[in-house]
């Protein structure tokens, strides 16, 4: 081998991996194709009341839900006004495990109402640029006639 040159056969460190690998994943942003910024996760297994977040618009509400029970798991998400403490409104209730975002246009500080029943989850606060937003199409569900 010639001086300086780089032998395939020499071993890495463990130590000197790992410290590499933490310095990439440091150095690379979370969501690499987008513009999307994390303001704020939550995580839970109860109800209660998280803490402020503060956003400008547009902004996405990505939740994920999941429980030991298929049948028996609820989550219910109310927006509040996090200065007055008013309810701003119902923004997610399933009774069904599961994933999904829901966009706002508003911007503000705010918290959440989450309701949770035999679940565990998360949400996490994304901020997003105009233009992804445009780009957010909402998926189509049918609605079922009130009295199914």
């Amino acid at each position: 081998i010639e001086k300086g040159g780089w032998d395939p056969a020499m071993k890495v460190s463990p130590i000197f991996f790992a410290a590499m690998l933490a310095a990439i994943l440091a150095a690379t942003p979370a969501n690499p194709a987008s513009g999307e910024i994390t303001v704020r996760e939550f995580r839970g297994d109860r109800t209660m009341t998280t803490g402020e977040f503060t956003v400008d618009a547009p902004w996405l509400l990505d939740w994920r839900l999941d429980g030991d029970y298929d049948a028996m798991v609820a989550l219910d998400v109310a927006l509040i006004d996090a200065k007055t403490g008013l309810h701003i409104g119902r923004v997610l209730h399933t009774k069904r495990k599961g994933n999904g975002l829901k966009m706002f246009s508003e911007g503000g500080t705010y918290r959440l109402r989450v309701s949770a029943t035999l679940a565990r989850w998360r949400i996490r606060i994304e901020q997003i640029t105009p233009e992804e937003a445009e780009q957010y199409t909402p998926r189509k569900q049918p609605r079922k006639p009130f009295y199914e």
